[in-house]
């Protein structure tokens, strides 16, 4: 049985970027400019220095069709891995989550450093990053 969940978009991406090349991300700055209705929804999130950003990532299905098993960036010198032990865009469902250092925030618009998402983008939630619940150690990656 397939469920289908209705999300609400809460405001959008705007750095200037179209390329979703994995390249120099970490130097990004994008606003995240929230529909109106949502703008008060930012109130204390100026407190935070960073905030998890969920999105859709609405142009992955331009590309290469979801694969639930690959190698981590098409590199043949990796071992192939399930679609969920990795974080490629190529999933399921394409939504995105980002940890971004929090820039400045006016008035309906928060402007964050190291966000993938390029211009357009469709934001779902923000969240304020809290280590308490957000990181765990010790931590395992391969």
């Amino acid at each position: 049985m397939t469920d289908v969940v209705p999300l609400t978009v809460i405001g959008h991406v705007h750095n200037g970027r179209t390329s979703t090349g994995d390249f120099d991300w970490g130097a990004v700055e994008s606003r995240v400019a929230l529909e109106p209705e949502y703008a008060p929804g930012l109130e204390g999130l100026d407190q935070f220095s960073h905030v998890i950003v969920v999105f859709h990532m609405h142009r992955v299905t331009d590309h290469e069709p979801v694969a639930i098993q690959r190698r981590p960036r098409g590199r043949a010198d990796m071992p192939l891995l399930g679609v969920f032990a990795q974080r490629g865009r190529m999933r399921p469902n394409p939504i995105g989550i980002t940890v971004a250092e929090i820039v400045r925030l006016e008035p309906g618009v928060l402007t964050v450093r190291g966000l993938d998402a390029i211009e357009g983008t469709p934001v779902l939630d923000l969240k304020p990053y809290a280590p308490i619940f957000d990181r765990r150690d010790p931590a395992r990656v391969p």
